[in-house]
């Protein structure tokens, strides 16, 4: 199998299992305290990982994949969270990962911050500045939630480079 149908085979995979993930995540009950649809953010663990290995245009398909699956499943108001977060966090998270080396704990804070921003913006735009009452709360949701994520990557990167996914 030639480099780049590796590749996309791997995207595919990858991104059937950040809709798992996804699902799992919606299961989970909701925590007290947290603003509504708060969640951990499993499934990016799978983009951050596609971003460091796949590279940006793979990981950005994968967020797209989500946020039209959101799209689907939820609604318009929650596929245009998932896509502008999810999007948005990618980016970041690739930005911080590939190009400046941070460790993957400060990539995946990054990335949940990033992607907290794009959400916060399009809850502004939809609902009003109400919903800036929220940023407290999805700081430090971002941090505990981004430094999870990336420690939980750290863990696994090592088995992932022994299945040679990319290679």
């Amino acid at each position: 199998m030639s480099g780049k149908s590796r590749k996309i085979a791997v995207c595919g995979l990858l991104g059937a299992l950040a809709l798992v993930l996804t699902l799992l995540e919606g299961m989970l009950p909701p925590i007290p305290g947290l603003p509504p649809g708060a969640r951990p953010g499993l499934s990016n663990i799978v983009t951050m990982f596609a971003a460091g290995s796949l590279g940006l245009p793979y990981a950005l398909a994968i967020a797209l994949i989500k946020g039209v699956f959101a799209f689907l499943t939820r609604g318009v108001t929650a596929g245009l969270m998932s896509l502008s977060g999810g999007l948005m966090s990618t980016l970041a998270m690739w930005v911080v990962w590939k190009k400046t080396r941070f460790s993957l704990p400060f990539t995946g804070v990054c990335g949940a911050l990033a992607h907290n921003a794009a959400q916060l913006c399009i809850a502004v735009f939809l609902t009003g500045r109400a919903a800036l009452f929220y940023i407290p709360a999805m700081l430090l949701l971002s941090i505990v939630c981004g430094l999870c994520t990336g420690l939980v990557l750290r863990l696994l990167l090592p088995l992932l480079e022994k299945l040679h996914l990319t290679g």
